[in-house]
Order: structure tokens, then sequence, then C-alpha cells
């Protein structure tokens, strides 16, 4: 896709924001705001982040922000002045890559690290595109690293490849797949168990992606032929809910 293309619709689909319930946009833009006034660095990542890719919004009641760990400190002071109390009291979570801010149901997370301990938070993580939230001017992640990031989240209660299949529909093409595949290492072959999933549901998008990707996981490439973009009866294997590929309809805006 053109960058200029990939640009719009980006900017088009950063108006998920619109349709955060008010209550919560109130909380999430004083913690917002605060974070830029003290020139703190960080980045929207979770639901928020997938939203502005692919155009899929829903409602998590939480705002992951993204920041290297020499800023989690200063990030954390925020919530606190902020009024939102640690979280670990009343649901215990591991403190080694998140901390978790909570005020009257909402929950503000700060992550500066993988929940997997792979990797601390770097520059990857910040070199996102910039878009319009309700006014103000903010870093996303970009796609590799919400890539590599949900690529291990596979758990009996929660698994993060929904995510990724709806992200590669909509990004395959954009990808810095060299970058993600030294990021990736000897994990690797995770990727490829993730395409063969991606090619098998939606053929026609995983043409998108270069033949030399296919080659470097050992996959054979996909084929030139005239195939549909998703495969709706494989779709519907997975899940009968409309939950993969172009936005099946607009979100109404909070009131």
């Amino acid at each position: 896709m053109p960058p200029a293309r990939r640009d719009d619709r980006i900017r088009r689909w950063s108006k998920w924001s619109n349709f955060e319930p008010q209550d919560q946009w109130d909380l999430y833009l004083k913690v917002i705001d605060e974070a830029c006034a003290r020139g703190i660095e960080f980045a929207l990542g979770g639901a928020f982040a997938v939203a502005t890719y692919t155009g899929h919004w829903r409602n998590t009641k939480d705002l992951d922000l993204y920041v290297r760990p020499s800023g989690r400190e200063q990030l954390i002071q925020v919530l606190t002045a902020l009024g939102l109390k640690d979280y670990y009291d009343e649901k215990p979570y591991d403190r080694w890559w998140i901390y978790r801010g909570c005020k009257q149901g909402t929950i503000v997370d700060i992550i500066w690290a993988m929940a997997n301990h792979r990797r601390q938070i770097d520059g990857l993580w910040m070199s996102g595109p910039t878009v319009d939230v309700r006014g103000r001017q903010l870093k996303v992640l970009p796609a590799e690293a919400l890539i590599w990031d949900k690529l291990y989240i596979v758990q009996r209660e929660r698994c993060d490849w929904p995510d990724i299949l709806n992200l590669l529909y909509h990004a395959a093409a954009d990808l810095d797949w060299y970058g993600l595949l030294q990021r990736l290492g000897d994990d690797q072959p995770l990727l490829a168990g993730l395409l063969n999933l991606f090619r098998w549901v939606a053929p026609g998008r995983a043409q998108t992606i270069p033949s030399s990707v296919w080659a470097a996981l050992a996959l054979p490439p996909m084929p030139r032929a005239p195939l549909p973009e998703i495969d709706r009866r494989r779709a519907a294997l997975l899940d009968r809910r409309p939950w993969f590929g172009p936005k099946q309809e607009e979100p109404q805006p909070a009131d």
C-alpha cells in the first residue's frame, strides 16, 4: 500500500477514540496530558493501537502506555498524583514488566517490558506513527512491535493471535518483515505457525507477504492466483462472530 494511502487509513481509523465512554476518557486524558506536560515519552498500545491499524474498536476498560524502563517511575508518579491506586492489592500481577493503576474501575497500565520477560521496551516500540487522539498528537506502537509482543500470548485463558490476524490482514504489505524476523531470532517457528493459520483463513491477503518471508520460515510460497481475501467458511470454523478481516459495522459513538 502506498504510504499516503496507508497514512490516510490510519488517520481515519484513529477516530476510535471518539467511541470511548466519556468517563473513561476523562481519566485517560488527564494521565496523557500530565505525562506530556512532564515530557515523558510513551506510546499507546493494546486495543487502542490495534484499532488504529485495523479500524476494529473494542472497549477493554484499560489504557496501555508503553514506556522505556528509564521513564517508568515518572509515569507511575503521574498515576499516583491523579489518584490511581495500585491494582496489585485487588488482583496481584507480575511487577517485573507492568504497573497497573486503577480508579473507579478504570485501569491504566504502564508497561516497560514484554510479559514473558523476553525484552524490555526500546526504540522500536517508540517508532510507530503519530495519530490525532481527540486533539492530542500521540504516538502508537508500530505494528511490528504489536505482532512481536502478541505472538507469545497463547494462554489457556487468553490468546492474542486473533489481533495479529487482523493486523496482518490490514498491514502485512507495510511491515518491516526483515526487522521482525531479526527480533524473533530462534522464535521464528512461532511466527511460521501463525502465518500458516493466516494463509489458511485469508489466502488472498497472504499473497501480500513477500516470498522471502515464506522462504526464511521454510514455508512454501503463496501461489500467485486469484484467491479469496478471506475464506469466510474457514473463519467461521474458528469463531462464528465476524471477528476477522474488514470492519463489519461502525461502532456507535458514546453518549
